[in-house]
């Protein structure tokens, strides 16, 4: 176990650096230099000089290669550098703007778990094959649909015309309910699509018949044998999917006109703040490696083989 704990935490590791590199890499190549854009300004009145003397307490005079190891080593100690166009450091922005996209990004994967379990639930206890096809084929018509378009949709309809939401300095939580939706949708299809397909597969086993030979009911029979069985192959794509969370939490928060890091975001895009957006990169890197982790920490509790297995390899 000690040794596939290392292994696990060496990969999550890997992984961050290579988000890091690639992310600096990228904005590195963008045309365009946000110092330029902002001091640039004939309002501000800076000379040529002044602009350099400003450009070499950045770094950016630099090398790629001394700012890339300059920005790496300010990275490993929690210094995630400053913000050109809002002239505050990185952090204090991440730290203002995070709280908002964690709550719905939280709220946004717990709706999608439900709503999964849900379909995955009715669909195998409804008693016409017609309505098990129409419910299993929900999934299919979740994850079709865009985000951005799923939210334009939700506010006309609950908002405009039924006017049950209000959309412009809602209450904080009832402000919630159309974000959270927006995200929760399209993440439960491939979840439902999974958790469906490891429900029948599991269904189809020697020890389910046994189970239904000795009278036990289909809702007994999901809960106490289908629903752990079938449980390993979902951690594993909802695991994928809550790393996702970050980016369509900002695509919603866009929409919805809500603070946080899609706020944030779109600034940093506008004033072309690679610093920002450095951060960003490898903040969502960074959950999904994390939640991954524990994934794959929680495998074997769920599968005692394969504790079994890490025992033995130990």
């Amino acid at each position: 176990m000690p040794s596939y704990l290392a292994g696990r935490i060496g990969q999550a590791l890997l992984v961050l650096w290579a988000a890091f590199t690639l992310s600096f890499i990228l904005l590195q190549a963008l045309p365009g230099d946000a110092l330029l854009i902002k001091y640039q300004n004939p309002d501000m009145g800076l000379s040529p000089e002044q602009i350099a003397e400003i450009r070499a307490s950045y770094g950016a005079d630099q090398s790629l290669v001394l700012q890339y190891l300059h920005t790496l080593g300010n990275f490993l100690t929690g210094n995630l550098g400053y913000s050109v166009s809002a002239s505050v450091p990185v952090l204090d922005q991440l730290a203002t703007n995070l709280p908002a996209t964690a709550r719905l990004a939280g709220l946004g994967f717990a709706a999608a778990v439900l709503l999964a379990v849900g379909i995955a639930v009715l669909a195998n206890l409804a008693r016409f094959a017609w309505l098990r096809t129409a419910i299993a084929s929900l999934p299919s018509l979740f994850i079709s649909v865009p985000v951005f378009w799923l939210g334009i949709v939700l506010i006309q309809v609950f908002s405009f015309r039924l006017k049950l939401i209000p959309v412009i300095n809602p209450p904080e939580w009832q402000g919630l309910i159309l974000p959270v939706l927006t995200l929760a949708i399209p993440i439960s299809a491939p979840l439902a699509q999974v958790l469906l397909r490891s429900m029948d597969d599991v269904l189809t086993q020697p020890f389910i018949s046994v189970a239904r030979a000795r009278g036990a009911s289909l809702p007994w029979i999901l809960w106490h044998h289908v629903a752990r069985n079938a449980l390993l192959p979902t951690l594993t794509i909802a695991g994928i999917l809550f790393g996702e969370l970050i980016g369509g939490a900002v695509v919603t928060e866009t929409v919805f006109g809500r603070s946080g890091l899609g706020q944030l975001t779109q600034q940093a895009v506008d004033n072309q703040d690679a610093s920002v957006l450095q951060a960003i990169v490898v903040l969502a890197a960074a959950v999904f490696v994390v939640v991954n982790l524990i994934i794959d920490l929680i495998y074997p509790l769920v599968d005692p083989r394969l504790k079994k297995s890490l025992g033995a390899n130990a």
